[in-house]
């Protein structure tokens, strides 16, 4: 009789080590500008923000207001594990299959020992979370047999593994608003050390929820909305404030060259560099010199010399720490000769989703040779001293590197790198 657990018992096979760039062959969004390219394109490169003011009113709290920039989605559906979703993993599903759509994979065979979910989540399950706490406390109800499932870090990728039938990986990854950043890549190390061959990887946050919007705001890093939300984070300005938080998910099939050109896969960019670094130093306040170690390494990693890149989409979050940091280490390691924006301003703070959709800006510059801009509010800060894009999109025809920097809580900064296919 055949052994059923025969195959199971093989080593996995391990090609020889590859280097160089990874394929971007697919990706699928769900963001507060839009969940079509077409919508996402549309008001990014408009510089139309969707920051709308919101007010959170809990028991034995005063009221306050704050900016959010809420997705338009749908989140009841169950997945194929026929567990309740918590809203983040939805998006994180609907991301998924989306660019797992786009890449064309599903139309062709493919090894799926060889398909790995690389994920990252800054506060997963915070929705689920935030709902059971209220039932249990609020309004003495019986806590849901689901809600482990539900509320543990993993349950997006183990959700995107279990409906693509991925057998390699499935890692999570909660480095706060470098989560997605680190997950991307990570992936891209797996591939070209042989693991793997595909990835499909991203990141999510659904954190819209009373408890979670009070926990930040006891921070004291967002800013208050004002007359006109869609200008109340102001990166890089001396009035800036702090930031709006976001919600949503982005997710990108990558794989090898060699996969991809073997089942003729279109190819429009790259992921040509990757670095991440501790600080080591300080929870909250970061240290330029470690983003400046980052930045440096990822360019090494891509082969690249910094007048190679075209656009930096900085992490730009509008807090008065944050800003000076970043637009030391970027002065420190380029100078003020390569442009630079924030798009926080317009979908808001994604945190651990956050790498994955501005990676995807960084792509759409890359696609259509413009550079998105931050809205024209405030005076620039006397002590930046970089290349702002502000007011509107600027023309960049000859654009063919761009750079992305996810710098966040707990001293984890991560960089990445995205070239212009052909």
């Amino acid at each position: 009789m055949r052994d059923p657990y025969a195959a199971a018992a093989v080593a996995p096979r391990r090609p020889a080590p590859r280097t160089g760039q990874i394929a971007v062959t697919g990706l699928g969004l769900i963001t507060p500008l839009g969940g079509t390219l077409e919508a996402f394109d549309d008001a990014l490169f408009n510089t139309r923000s969707a920051v709308r003011s919101h007010t959170v009113a809990l028991p034995r709290m005063e009221p306050f207001t704050m900016g959010v920039a809420a997705c338009d989605f749908d989140d009841s559906e169950r997945s194929r594990s026929r567990l309740p979703l918590d809203r983040g993993t939805a998006m994180a599903m609907a991301a998924a299959r989306a660019a797992f759509s786009a890449s064309g994979l599903g139309a062709q065979a493919f090894d799926g020992d060889r398909l790995g979910v690389y994920w990252g989540s800054g506060m997963a399950g915070s929705a689920s979370f935030d709902a059971t706490a209220r039932g249990l406390y609020a309004d003495a109800q019986r806590v849901r047999p689901t809600t482990v499932l539900t509320t543990m870090p993993n349950a997006a990728a183990a959700e995107i593994g279990l409906h693509f039938g991925a057998r390699g990986a499935a890692l999570s990854y909660a480095c706060a608003c470098a989560s997605s950043a680190v997950a991307i890549g990570e992936a891209m190390r797996a591939i070209r050390g042989g693991w793997i061959d595909v990835a499909i990887v991203g990141g999510h946050e659904a954190m819209l929820t009373p408890g979670t919007l009070a926990s930040w705001h006891a921070m004291r890093v967002t800013a208050p909305p004002g007359d006109d939300p869609g200008t109340s984070c102001r990166p890089f300005a001396a009035n800036r404030t702090g930031f709006a938080l976001g919600e949503g998910a982005a997710a990108l099939v990558i794989e090898s060259t060699a996969h991809a050109q073997a089942r003729g896969a279109a190819v429009q960019w790259s992921l040509a560099g990757y670095a991440t670094h501790c600080d080591g130093t300080h929870m909250t306040q970061p240290d330029p010199s470690g983003q400046v170690r980052t930045l440096r390494a990822a360019l090494a990693d891509a082969g690249l010399q910094p007048a190679d890149i075209g656009y930096i989409n900085a992490h730009g979050t509008g807090t008065q720490a944050g800003d000076a940091a970043e637009a030391s280490s970027v002065a420190a390691v380029f100078g003020c000769a390569v442009p630079i924006s924030s798009t926080k301003p317009l979908h808001g703070h994604l945190l651990g989703g956050g790498g994955v959709v501005e990676l995807i800006v960084a792509l759409r510059a890359l696609t259509h040779g413009r550079l998105p801009a931050m809205a024209d509010r405030g005076e620039v800060d006397p002590d930046v001293h970089l290349d702002l894009v502000r007011g509107a999109a600027r023309p960049a025809p000859h654009l063919r590197h761009a750079l992305t920097n996810s710098f966040a809580f707990g001293g984890t900064n991560a960089v990445l790198i995205a070239t212009r296919a052909g």
